[in-house]
């Protein structure tokens, strides 16, 4: 540390060094910080400003304060948020150099008054604040007190310490919840209509419809009511993939025959069975998958082919090649699922798999291909969209094969 001249918060580091340095800001043999009158902390603490050369490696903004309220560290994360030079703050009041407000124009320093409001006050939880030009920042500030030598003596304030970070990252969740929000609403808007439009009619007028009526009144409600059973389950994914808590129940899963199983439920709802084709090429290994999750992701990868593509859905099972497996030494199964449609342009490929994304703003969640790439994963394997061999889009994703460690 002592040879280095990185500059940290305005300082050079080896202004920092703890051989120079008997308490905070105070240089050996020289006064304290708040000038030739005041004295050291009483308690016999002693900080070590040396530490303070990762101040700029840090993610957030970061400004310390003395007892006085003059800037001693002002990081590079501060000085982009606040568009102010750490030169310009250094040695200034704290106050001065973050004019910060809440969104009623009201000071906050005079709100939460840091050196002379009550001694027990250990922090200040993160509060959205604005800087004169209108940015907004949240900010965390914490108290630094002496150590108190009688039971009845105040604490005072030795130093504060704030953090700071952009409010960006809290607007785009805003917007996810609020594109959530919005999604569900107008998913379960239209089947909850239906469902509730002919509850109510059969009941108004049951004795008036013949069995052939009722009972397509009645699917059109299973129907609906599925519709809203799946997306109920595709927010419980969601919820899941996004807090680690997808469980994996491996067993003996035969890929192959799951995808004919997909392909024979796709021809009972009512689809041409020549608009399918499943290819399955050379011995595989035996997978040790989760059965459901692996039916779920190629239902959605075939659904998606279905909606969005076009021709001949093909679902293509094999081995694995190194490409596919990314230099692990491990086996791997790869299944394909590939449309004769416009395909995918090469500049969206990387967003197909973010939650609410949708092809020319088509109906549907937008969920369906973000939990396959969860699913995919919580097994260990990887998906990609390419360019499918006669046109369209392929969707490929690997699944690790062999029997797992149960230990």
């Amino acid at each position: 540390m002592t040879g280095t001249t990185r500059r940290v918060g305005g300082y050079r580091a080896d202004s920092y060094r703890a051989s120079h340095y008997r308490a905070w800001g105070s240089p050996a043999g020289g006064h304290p910080a708040g000038g030739p009158g005041e004295a050291h902390p009483p308690d016999g603490q002693r900080d070590t400003p040396a530490s303070l050369v990762i101040a700029d490696d840090l993610p957030d903004g970061l400004v310390i304060a003395d007892h006085a309220g003059r800037v001693e560290v002002f990081n590079v994360v501060a000085e982009r948020l606040t568009g102010t030079a750490a030169a310009d703050a250094l040695g200034r009041d704290v106050r001065d150099v973050l004019s910060l407000h809440d969104a009623d124009g009201r000071c906050w320093w005079a709100c939460t008054d840091p050196y002379h409001g009550l001694c027990t006050r250990t922090r200040h939880p993160e509060t959205s604040l604005y800087l004169p030009d209108g940015t907004e920042v949240l900010v965390t500030m914490g108290y630094v007190r002496e150590r108190r030598r009688q039971p009845a003596a105040p604490r005072r304030v030795r130093r504060i310490v704030i953090s700071l970070r952009g409010a960006e990252s809290r607007a785009r969740l805003e917007r996810s919840r609020a594109d959530l929000v919005s999604t569900v609403a107008h998913e379960l808007r239209s089947p909850l209509t239906s469902v509730k439009g002919f509850t109510a009619t059969l009941l108004a007028k049951w004795y008036r419809f013949t069995d052939d009526q009722k009972r397509v009144m009645l699917e059109t409600v299973n129907a609906d009511a599925d519709r809203v059973t799946r997306l109920i389950t595709e927010l419980l994914d969601v919820s899941r993939i996004e807090s680690g808590r997808l469980e994996v129940h491996r067993q003996l899963v035969d890929v192959p025959e799951q995808a004919r199983r997909i392909i024979a439920g796709r021809v009972a709802a009512g689809e041409q069975a020549d608009r399918f084709r499943l290819e399955v090429n050379g011995p595989l290994p035996e997978t040790w998958l989760d059965q459901d999750k692996v039916d779920q992701i190629i239902g959605n990868l075939v659904e998606n082919a279905l909606r969005h593509g076009a021709g001949t859905v093909t679902i293509v099972v094999e081995l694995a090649d190194a490409a596919d497996c990314q230099g692990a030494d491990t086996p791997a199964v790869a299944v394909s699922v590939r449309d004769q449609g416009e395909g995918i342009a090469p500049e969206l490929a990387p967003r197909v798999f973010r939650q609410f994304w949708r092809a020319k703003r088509r109906s549907g969640t937008g969920l369906g291909l973000f939990i396959v790439k969860g699913l995919v994963e919580a097994h260990g394997g990887t998906i990609s969209v390419l360019r499918a061999p006669g046109g369209g889009a392929e969707f490929r994703f690997t699944m690790p094969a062999g029997t797992p460690d149960f230990g």
